[in-house]
């Protein structure tokens, strides 16, 4: 297992076929405001791939953008919302099909309110996370090994978790509705980039 630093694109064929394992890192939460500093990746095969922007990237990135918009590529994500509309708003594109493991969670998962990556990895995979650099400046000149290895792990785990999400979607009847909610993510992020983020459009207010 080896974690990868690439500046600005991703080299061609480092991935293998299949769904795919995404995460940004920004500035802030704000999306229009903090700039995407890092797109994090795996294949599920044990590697994980960093690509990094600098302070005024372009985002011209040619071989991150082919795969991010494949149509035919599965792009897992744990809370999409965010990740895509990062992506939209600094790349100009559409990261998707989605599946969102956070979704998943909460469709499942009825049991608890803990809906995070970190509550996530320790119950389906036995696993511990640290979130100790889940906060850092990710617009730095260098990237230490502890925020190398956060971005990592933040994808390290979702191929194994939508497997066995995928079979609790289906024992209790909720497959076609995740779809569903999958479907709708990029137009969420959408709706947050134009300036709903904090408005439910469905509610009676």
């Amino acid at each position: 297992m080896a974690v990868y630093l690439h500046e600005e694109d991703l080299p061609e064929g480092v991935l293998a076929p299949g769904p795919i394992a995404v995460d940004t890192e920004t500035m802030g939460l704000i999306t229009p405001r903090d700039r995407l500093c890092l797109v994090q990746l795996s294949d599920g095969g044990g590697d994980e791939h960093l690509v990094r922007f600098g302070p005024g990237s372009r985002y011209d990135a040619p071989n991150l953008k082919a795969v991010l918009a494949d149509p035919a590529r599965v792009k897992l994500y744990h809370f999409a919302r965010f990740d895509l509309a990062a992506i939209e708003h600094y790349m100009g594109i559409t990261a998707a099909p989605v599946f969102c493991t956070k979704i998943a969670s909460k469709l499942v998962r009825t049991y608890t309110d803990r809906h995070g990556l970190k509550d996530l990895v320790r119950e389906l995979l036995g696993k511990e996370l640290s979130k100790q650099q889940q906060s850092s400046d990710w617009g730095g000149a260098e990237l230490s090994e502890p925020q190398r290895e956060y971005a990592a792990s933040d994808v390290r785990y979702l191929h194994a978790m939508q497997t066995i999400l995928v079979e609790r979607l289906a024992r209790e009847g909720r497959t076609e509705m995740a779809q569903a909610a999958f479907d709708y993510l990029p137009h969420r992020a959408r709706l947050d980039l134009a300036g709903w983020a904090d408005k439910d459009i469905f509610s009676h207010e």
